[in-house]
């Protein structure tokens, strides 16, 4: 079977491999789409993201959908076999602080698809056939499909960030980025009842893709006279993961408004107004991954066919660079998957 392997910068390489055997509580499923995710990109052009780097090679994706094949033995509870399924990719401890105070999300010894925070990492779904904990394994609401359903996990972030944010119900929220997961965070935070949301870019194609999700104002960042029609905001998503963006989302929140810190910043020390935080008592808050959300993301895709637009392409595996090119390049695309049974 094909599988795509980073190996290192500018390394990414679709090779045979073999196909897995699954073990006690573990399922078999044949991927059928996998999203190209922001850390795909920069495993493929940095060989790392954030503070996580490449020490070996490592199977790419989390962002995975596909069908039941087999289940391992003893046989683990899950959907029949050949039921369409989305695959949660994280496995917390279930045992650390964290987990045991409901944040499993920030789990201190989680597993999670395709990821270098740990070694061995964690080889992802980007293959024809993946393993992965029975326990994970989502079956699909009726009436979504597959292409939809591979936004799950892009859109599990969102829900989690419109959460980290508080009550949005009849507020106004700023969100700078527009690419996938800004994109997301406008139509997570629309259903969960934003009054107005704007939306902050450098490319009109990335805003357009906004306003698909939803967005009530477009704003080109580095238009002086476009970004002088910003006002204050109730709440902020800074889902850029640029030092500018949370600059941008510092200075409209309101006093005593919060912040959520959602893109993955460079590593390193970052600037910011924190002298802001201070004076107006701005809340901060970090938003990482996601966990319960996962199961609300496919009820809200399965209701909501207006999600399709923002899936711009499908790229056959055998053509995976190409695919990481388009996903790279944000005044031609949003959402980029890559087509396994092809």
């Amino acid at each position: 079977m094909l599988g795509c392997v980073i190996h290192g910068q500018d390394d990414l390489r679709v090779e045979e491999l073999p196909v897995p055997e699954p073990g006690p509580g573990q399922a078999l499923v044949a991927v059928r789409y996998g999203g190209v995710c922001g850390s795909d990109l920069h495993y493929w052009k940095h060989g790392g993201v954030g503070d996580f780097h490449l020490k070996e090679p490592m199977l790419l994706g989390h962002e995975v959908v596909g069908t039941v094949v087999a289940y391992g033995s003893p046989a683990a509870s899950g959907p029949a076999v050949g039921t369409a399924v989305a695959v949660h990719p994280a496995t917390p401890c279930d045992m650390c602080p964290e987990c045991l105070e409901g944040r499993r999300n920030v789990c201190r010894d989680t597993r999670y698809l395709g990821s270098a925070a740990r070694f061995p990492h964690v080889q992802g779904g980007f293959a024809a056939q993946v393993v992965v904990p029975a326990e994970q394994l989502r079956p699909l609401p009726e009436g979504l499909g597959l292409r939809r359903a591979a936004l799950a996990e892009p859109l599990s972030v969102a829900l989690h960030a419109v959460r980290r944010a508080g009550d949005v119900r009849g507020r106004h929220v700023l969100v700078t980025g527009a690419g996938p997961i800004g994109c997301l965070v406008v139509a997570a935070a629309k259903a969960a009842g934003a009054a107005r949301v704007t939306v902050t870019d450098l490319l009109p194609a990335a805003l357009e893709y906004a306003r698909r999700a939803g967005a009530d104002t477009l704003v080109r960042a580095d238009d002086p006279e476009d970004a002088g029609r910003l006002s204050e905001v109730d709440v902020a998503v800074e889902a850029s993961g640029v030092a500018a963006g949370l600059d941008t989302c510092l200075r409209l929140v309101r006093r005593g408004g919060v912040v959520v810190q959602l893109g993955m910043l460079p590593p390193g020390p970052s600037p910011f107004a924190g002298n802001l935080v201070v004076s107006r008592e701005i809340e901060l808050r970090g938003a990482f991954r996601f966990d319960t959300e996962f199961d609300e993301a496919l009820w809200l895709l399965a209701a909501e066919p207006a999600f399709d637009t923002l899936v711009n392409a499908v790229v056959p595996v055998r053509e995976a660079e190409s695919a990481f090119a388009l996903a790279a390049d944000r005044s031609r695309s949003c959402k980029v998957l890559l087509d396994f049974r092809s």
